[in-house]
């Protein structure tokens, strides 16, 4: 049961408008983060906070007692739960890897916990690069999974597969009657080991560019880039999200002090040995 003042902008929100559009144009509009605070000790472990953080980057704890961590309003610090969203303060328990999480997605691996989460991410699907991503995420997923051929020996095997499955084939169609049988050929015969490495390559550069044109830009709410930010990262593809604040390399926005000031996805692979800060 919900008035004009607490309807989640998302539920009303019917029509995407297309990625060339401005971020702010098909954003919900999430609450303004309450006034800035001055620069404070973290109350977990006491390391100094810069005045419009909301989350310790040292112990990993979300500090703010006056705003909403899944959806960013303002509510008194002895509310048990959340007066917008009804999230509860403590954190809610992920159903897939049970991990506690602070926020809207879990940080652990990426399930929506809110029905914001979960309306963020169908208005996510909606856009075409989000599900050509998605695609190639897929693509990518399944050239790993391929065992390469990696001798000469592999690669008579595979050959004398093809030409036993061709005969065979030819052999039944000839006992039904049909006497030249148009055999089709195999789809994704198997391939070397540099032919996959290359294929992958193209997936993820392609993966890469699509991130980089959904880069999130700044917006008042840090519960929102946290929120839009896990809603487009594709899964089975090794990410960083670069934040725009000190330029760190996080594992999420969930572990960044500011997310507020935007961000973006990079492409890492699995063989990177690029850094990710240790924030979760």
């Amino acid at each position: 049961m919900t008035d004009e003042r607490t309807q989640n902008p998302l539920t009303a929100q019917r029509q995407m408008e297309p990625m060339e559009q401005s971020f702010v144009d098909y954003a919900p509009v999430y609450e303004q983060q309450p006034a800035v605070r001055e620069s404070a000790a973290c109350p977990h472990c006491g390391a100094m906070l810069d005045a419009d953080a909301d989350f310790c980057e040292v112990c990993h704890h979300y500090v703010r007692p006056d705003v909403c961590s899944f959806c960013g309003a303002s509510f008194s610090p002895t509310d048990a739960f959340c007066p917008e969203c009804g999230s509860p303060r403590g954190g809610i328990v992920c159903p897939t890897c049970h991990a506690l999480s602070d926020f809207a997605f879990c940080k652990q691996c990426g399930t929506p916990l809110t029905e914001d989460a979960h309306q963020m991410l169908e208005m996510m699907k909606q856009m075409p690069e989000y599900q050509e991503m998605q695609e190639l995420s897929h693509e990518y997923d399944r050239l790993t999974l391929e065992i390469p051929v990696t001798s000469e020996r592999d690669q008579a095997r595979a050959e004398a597969a093809q030409r036993l499955r061709e005969r065979v084939l030819k052999l039944l169609a000839q006992d039904e009657g049909v006497a030249n049988p148009d055999i089709p050929k195999v789809e994704g015969q198997r391939k070397s080991k540099e032919q996959l490495a290359q294929e992958k390559e193209s997936k993820l550069a392609r993966i890469a560019e699509l991130l980089n044109k959904m880069e999130t830009p700044p917006h008042p709410s840090p519960a929102y880039v946290r929120n839009y930010a896990m809603a487009q990262k594709p899964a089975g593809v090794r990410l960083a999200w670069v934040c725009n604040w000190k330029h760190a390399m996080h594992s999420s926005p969930c572990g960044c002090a500011k997310p507020q000031m935007g961000g973006k996805w990079v492409v890492l692979g699995r063989s990177s040995k690029q850094e990710i800060k240790d924030d979760i």
